[in-house]
């Protein structure tokens, strides 16, 4: 015990060290020039002197042991609603008020989170674990911090007026306009509003994706497939796609005047038309676009049910077809579940799709966008669709919560499994294929005019010379008397963006993984809360988001407008909760058994998580690295606002060419995208892994399982 309460004062005392340099050393906010002179008491870093006294004082104190945790975590506490009430109302010389807090700020208040979560778990929250503590408290800090703060500002114009002043009848007004819930298009030829229409097209694209993803997944992990890898890279093309070019090459093969349109038109007389506008074509770019991640998500599930069960059911004489009906279906539950919730909150949140190729079917991220990108310019217009836009997500949620039940899905435990998969029964697998197949062929032809767009003079009006005009112009690259230099218009774009989606992506998994962890392994008061506030950043729209962090960050505490540090915080927590849903359902299938073992044995949470957990969350892990550097590459709704000339992003710029009509060279430019993008997603499965279940080497088509945390 003695030597736990000395380690505990070493950490507080490297807590409190951490602060005390970063006020002496380390920059803080600046007011215009004066960074000299006597800019070390103008900046602002006097008022964080009583916090960082605070932190000292809780180091001296956590030597003494338990005695002192609530003395502590008074001092923390109050340390860190010191800085924050400065932030808000601190103002600095000349009533100028403080622009932002800087690096030595936040590391003060991160030492200030460590310690107060250390005092509150010797108190004995989280049942006095003070890693699930320290870890709990840190995501919520960061998630009220750039989740909740900024989405709750622009929620909070809702209730404004233009001039900002409280008006309750115009919040009214805005909430029960009919172009928002009218129903006229079931029994008329008028248009819905966009609640219907966007509630019908998210029930479809979550149902259709997660049906979609299911056939690929059954076929790739139990189909008997050979090339496997083949197979991944081919099903996940659609998601490493940049935003309106699957859209584009849909109108450029299915418009009115489209190769296939234009073909079915001269050989079989079919009359041009422009059903691809509206509802069908939005529902076939957005469930091109989702379908890889719910095969990433149920390959991933199907990967840890344990062979034994299977074996089981077959040694009390089932069929293939019953041991798959009643024993592999019900524990796929879960991923499902989650893969139709991510389906339906991303078609919910998608405005790319619905912008190209929407037409008159209007919903509500693209209404959102207009009023806040045109010519209205409301943002109390667009909160209010956003409140809806959130009630929908909850309305998901709690109905995927019913599915699940209380039941048990757990597959792994500690005990020996040397069994092998079950293959798929003939007629699953004959169903299978003939899904899959003609998704692939839809999806190679898609894929086949990006690749060719960018080669010739302009597919989308039939100039069909070859020519290397367009990767020249985004991509030329010269040599000078200076060496290598970078001529292309797309360079600065492409660089940046692989620099923020490659510092993203990890810390979107670790924080998604840890979350779900948290949830899922231990139970503390306002779990539900945690979890729903974890979540909100999915629901919200990415232009609300975008809005948000500028109204939010574009003043003091923290004034991150403008820096490449907004984007990555904004990528960070937009794809955080699918790394949170994938681990839940990964976890749902592992015992806490292992968890209990590795404690017994003396291990610490941190030690269980790093040694026991996360090998077996492989295809967790793969899932939110994949989407979440994906996301950050081809991201567009959520950056449009925030990107700036030093940090423009690669989907801003073909945007950008998209709205000056420069189609083959926004083509040009995906396609490197998606090689690129393609190359790493292959990178990223090879260099984390796989799980298997089971030991048993076998022969045939059926797979080898191996060793587990291979």
């Amino acid at each position: 015990m003695q030597r736990r309460q000395a380690d505990r004062g070493i950490v507080d005392l490297g807590a409190a060290g951490v602060a005390l340099v970063a006020f002496l050393l380390l920059p803080f906010a600046f007011v215009g020039d004066m960074r000299s002179g006597l800019g070390w008491l103008m900046d602002g870093r006097w008022a964080f002197l009583l916090p960082v006294l605070a932190s000292l004082v809780v180091a001296f104190l956590a030597r003494q042991g338990v005695t002192t945790a609530g003395t502590r975590l008074t001092l923390a506490g109050g340390g860190l609603f010191w800085m924050i009430l400065y932030g808000f109302h601190g103002k600095l010389i000349d009533d100028r008020p403080l622009l932002a807090h800087g690096l030595g700020a936040g590391l003060i208040a991160s030492a200030l989170v460590l310690q107060g979560t250390r005092a509150l778990a010797s108190l004995g929250a989280f049942k006095a674990d003070r890693w699930v503590a320290t870890t709990t408290v840190t995501i919520l800090v960061l998630v009220l911090t750039f989740v909740f703060f900024p989405v709750a500002k622009v929620l909070g114009s809702a209730f404004l007026d233009k001039a900002g002043n409280l008006d309750l009848t115009l919040f009214w007004a805005r909430l029960t306009a009919p172009d928002v819930w009218g129903m006229a298009c079931y029994y008329s030829s008028a248009s819905c509003g966009v609640v219907p229409n966007t509630i019908l097209l998210g029930v479809l694209a979550g149902l259709l994706s997660t049906f979609l993803g299911l056939a690929f997944a059954l076929l790739a992990q139990r189909g008997g497939l050979k090339n496997t890898r083949v197979f991944d890279a081919l099903s996940v093309l659609p998601i490493i796609t940049p935003p309106f070019v699957i859209a584009l090459a849909l109108v450029v093969l299915f418009g009115r005047t489209g190769i296939v349109t234009t073909f079915l038109d001269n050989w079989f007389n079919i009359p041009r038309s422009r059903w691809i506008y509206g509802l069908p074509g939005v529902l076939i770019a957005q469930v091109l676009s989702q379908t890889p991640l719910s095969y990433m998500i149920l390959r991933g599930a199907l990967q840890g049910i344990s062979p034994s069960l299977e074996e089981a059911a077959q040694t009390l004489r089932a069929s293939r077809w019953t041991t798959f009906r009643t024993v592999t279906w019900p524990l796929l539950r879960p991923a499902i579940a989650a893969s139709i919730l991510l389906g339906f909150v991303e078609s919910l949140a998608d405005f790319g799709n619905p912008l190209v190729l929407g037409g008159s079917f209007e919903v509500l991220s693209t209404k959102i966008f207009f009023a806040v990108a045109g010519a209205q310019h409301d943002p109390g217009r667009a909160a209010i669709l956003a409140v809806i836009l959130l009630a929908l997500t909850l309305t998901a949620f709690w109905m995927q919560l019913v599915w699940l039940g209380k039941k048990s899905y757990v597959t792994v435990t500690g005990k020996g499994d040397s069994g092998q998969p079950l293959p798929l029964p003939k007629g699953v697998r004959i169903a299978t294929l003939s899904v899959v197949v003609p998704w692939v062929m839809l999806t190679l032809l898609i894929y086949g005019i990006i690749v060719v767009g960018g080669f010739v003079q302009d597919i989308g009006r039939g100039a069909m010379k070859p020519t290397f005009e367009h990767f020249q112009t985004g991509f030329a690259i010269e040599w000078t008397q200076h060496g290598l230099f970078l001529a292309g218009s797309a360079w600065d774009s492409f660089i940046t963006t692989v620099q923020v989606s490659a510092i993203a992506a990890p810390l979107t998994t670790i924080i998604g993984i840890l979350t779900a962890y948290v949830l899922v392994r231990h139970d503390f008061v306002g779990r539900r809360t945690f979890e729903f506030i974890t979540m909100l950043a999915f629901a919200i729209p990415g232009t609300v988001i975008g809005v948000a962090y500028i109204v939010a960050f574009n003043v003091a505490p923290l004034e991150l407008t403008g820096t490449g540090l907004i984007l990555i915080i904004c990528f960070v927590f937009r794809n955080m909760p699918v790394g949170v849903r994938a681990g839940i359902a990964a976890l749902s299938q592992i015992d806490k058994s292992l968890d209990e073992a590795s404690t017994t044995l003396g291990a610490s949470t941190g030690t269980t998580v790093r040694r026991v957990t996360l090998p077996l969350l492989k295809p967790a892990i793969i899932a939110t690295l994949v989407f979440s550097f994906v996301h950050a590459m081809t991201s567009v709704s959520a950056i449009v606002f925030l990107v700036t000339a030093k940090y423009n992003m690669a989907t801003a710029y073909i945007v950008n060419r998209v709205d000056a009509g420069e189609y083959p060279l926004a083509i040009a430019y995906s396609s490197l995208l998606i090689i690129f993008m393609l190359v790493v997603v292959l990178a990223i499965q090879i260099g984390v892994g796989e799980r298997r279940i089971g030991r048993r080497q076998v022969s045939g088509n059926a797979p080898a399982p191996v060793a587990v945390g291979r």
